[in-house]
């Protein structure tokens, strides 16, 4: 079935690091409107903005404490308006993060809940008496069970921070409160959500101890909390009261989700338009996410995790397609090689993705090629989780130099440094020294220089847009059936998209080697990221080099 959000680009904004107004080194909501003119002649159709609501701050707009009230570092709420309208003018639409699996320790139902004991919100989260809690690690380390201000007899359950207490989803008022918070938002003109962490709203209620699995004597969290049986109910029943009632779009976070359960979260049955699908989102992060440790991975295996997903949720719906976000280190880094991270890798990355059975998102940043930080210390990082691993990697053994060797590369500040908008200082993020420091390489990487450069990444991006919004094009691009092409090439990940009356192919050299691919067919080059040559039907690809075919048979 054709949908507008299945035809869009989305561009992730991270709002503390895109672009400061009011010089104050934090990036605002009058920032992000100052530059609706980049992402419009970028051809961006939706912004995903991350959380700007009144917040702490403790896990950098993650833990809302007023889900009405846009925070004083961003502005204020005629800000938004504004911006909802500026982006209107542009046929721009704005998704908002909507972060429901948990609050801040600030909102005022905490607060309640805290000073009154016999309170409605008391029970609008997971409170137990000291004897009933148990062993579970908490995402941002230490116990999943924290006492309650003011008590040494209960305690509250939060799956990240301890000051991000899980909101109790088995209270029918708790939810219809959240409805209600959902629909004020629909009605304001908001085109849908980014839903955080949706996978967690469902705890195994006889909250079980299990067997420990780190130095620490706990269990990880998501052994009783992700995933759960019966989250389909509060699904269903969030998608019924909120979403079904607007021609919105809803994209879920679901972590830990088996490719078995995926009906429960799209689909015609299903609670969102699409999730995030994170199989082979980092490929060297071996499968209990300790940072420290890394697993050797291969082009060949992970281009079958992308078949395999791709093949999966076609099955039963749609998904997201990504490369980067505000949790991930930066592309380049998490797939190539130093000596080989510029031009021809990032292009080659962004046309891989880009054109799969998906709706691409793109990272700000990512589209001029912006890198991990280079920060020296463990200090300079502003990460909760970062820390955290930090102090697991100390506590398995390793020296201090060592664990941060090991830990910087996967912090997810890595990808939350300031934008590089040009040369000057601060890189055009501000006048003022920002929030956390600007990457030494923004004279060179900026968006500002790329604008002038013929074959920039970011003028890549800009023609892989235009590509798959040409109308020529856009039916076989968007909602043409994928299968993987050449699979027993090595390094070379390629596939077609294919329609009743098209073929396009896609074929990706994933190598700093040059690559022979034998072509018997007729052919137009619709894109390539490098010069082409072919002779007599045999393609020598440069090293990193994507070409996206037309195929003509007849």
């Amino acid at each position: 079935m054709k949908k507008w959000w299945k035809e869009s680009v989305f561009y992730q904004i991270y709002p503390k690091s895109f672009k400061d107004s009011n010089q104050d080194g934090v990036g605002d909501l009058r920032g992000i409107i100052s530059k609706l003119d980049y992402l419009e002649d970028l051809g961006i159709d939706v912004i995903w903005i991350s959380p700007f609501f009144e917040s702490p701050m403790v896990d950098n707009g993650y833990d809302i404490s007023n889900y009405y009230k846009v925070d004083p570092i961003f502005g204020n709420n005629a800000d938004l308006e504004e911006l909802i309208a500026e982006a209107k003018k542009r046929k721009i639409k704005l998704i908002f993060d909507l972060v429901v699996n948990h609050c801040s320790d600030q909102h005022e139902w905490f607060q309640k809940a805290i000073t009154d004991p016999n309170s409605e919100e008391r029970d609008y989260f997971v409170i137990k008496k000291k004897e009933e809690i148990t062993n579970w690690r908490a995402i941002f380390g230490g116990n999943s069970w924290t006492p309650l201000p003011g008590s040494e007899e209960d305690y509250y359950f939060h799956v990240f921070a301890k000051e991000q207490p899980d909101l109790n989803w088995e209270n029918p008022k708790l939810r219809k409160k959240i409805y209600e918070m959902i629909n004020y938002w629909l009605d304001k003109g908001v085109a849908g959500f980014r839903v955080d962490a949706i996978s967690y709203l469902k705890k195994n209620q006889e909250f079980p101890n299990f067997e420990p699995d780190g130095l620490d004597g706990l269990a990880h969290v998501d052994k009783g909390s992700i995933n759960q049986p019966g989250i389909n109910a509060f699904l269903s029943e969030l998608r019924k009261e909120t979403f079904d009632k607007y021609d919105c779009v809803t994209v879920g976070e679901a972590f830990g989700v088996p490719f078995e359960d995926l009906g429960i979260y799209v689909g015609d049955q299903g609670c969102f338009s699409m999730i995030f699908e994170f199989s082979y989102d980092h490929p060297s992060v071996p499968k209990g996410g300790d940072w420290h440790e890394y697993q050797a991975w291969t082009v060949d295996e992970w281009k079958q995790q992308i078949f395999e997903a791709q093949a999966q949720i076609a099955k039963i719906g749609w998904s997201p397609s990504h490369i980067e976000n505000h949790d991930s280190p930066r592309a380049l880094n998490k797939f190539i090689e130093k000596v080989d991270q510029g031009y021809g890798s990032a292009t080659m990355l962004a046309t891989l993705y880009f054109y799969l059975r998906s709706s691409p998102f793109i990272y700000q940043g990512q589209e001029i090629g912006m890198t991990n930080v280079d920060y020296e210390s463990i200090d300079v990082f502003d990460d909760l989780s970062t820390h955290d691993h930090f102090q697991r990697a100390l506590a398995y053994g390793h020296e201090e130099a060592k664990a941060f060797e090991l830990i910087s590369p996967r912090s997810r500040d890595n990808a939350r440094s300031p934008m590089q908008w040009n040369n000057e200082q601060y890189a055009g993020f501000s006048t003022v020294e920002p929030w956390l420091p600007v990457k030494k390489d923004y004279p060179e990487i900026n968006v500002a220089k790329e604008l002038k450069t013929e074959n920039s990444i970011l003028n890549f991006y800009k023609k892989m847009i235009r590509l798959r919004k040409e109308t020529m094009y856009q039916e076989t691009l968007v909602y043409g059936e994928f299968k993987p092409l050449f699979e027993t090439i090595s390094n070379l990940v390629a596939y077609e998209r294919v329609t009743d009356n098209q073929k396009i192919w896609v074929l990706n050299n994933f190598q700093n080697v040059p690559l022979e691919v034998e072509l018997t067919k007729n052919y137009e080059v619709l894109l390539s990221n490098f010069e082409v040559f072919e002779t007599q039907g045999l393609f020598k690809l440069q090293p990193y080099q994507s070409l996206v075919l037309k195929i003509n048979d007849k």
